[in-house]
């Protein structure tokens, strides 16, 4: 087994494979970068939603004492980061594709 990986680590296929991991990594900054700064502030614009990253369901809201302080923070399931990750990864597998 040694062997076998030392064959495929000097072959080349390894350089190969950091090579296109470190492109697929920059490609999906890039990307995250696109669909944050120009889809969602489009799809929040025509939904009139205002900030996307900030959609969330609210489980459980937030406690607060008399001063203002929090006792208990909220408890909310964030969706809008999950579609903005959706965009990101549907993008980058039809540019794979």
């Amino acid at each position: 087994m040694l062997k076998e990986f030392k064959d495929f680590a000097l072959k080349g296929n390894l350089i190969d494979i950091a090579i296109g991991l470190v492109m697929a990594t920059a490609f999906g900054t890039i990307t995250s970068a696109f669909v944050d700064g120009i889809i969602m502030p489009l799809v929040s614009q025509i939904f009139q939603v205002g900030d996307m990253s900030g959609l969330k369901i609210v489980l459980s809201p937030a406690e607060m004492d008399t001063a203002g302080a929090v006792v208990k923070p909220e408890s909310a399931l964030l969706y809008g980061n999950l579609l903005s990750a959706f965009l990101n990864f549907i993008i980058v597998a039809l540019v794979m594709f």
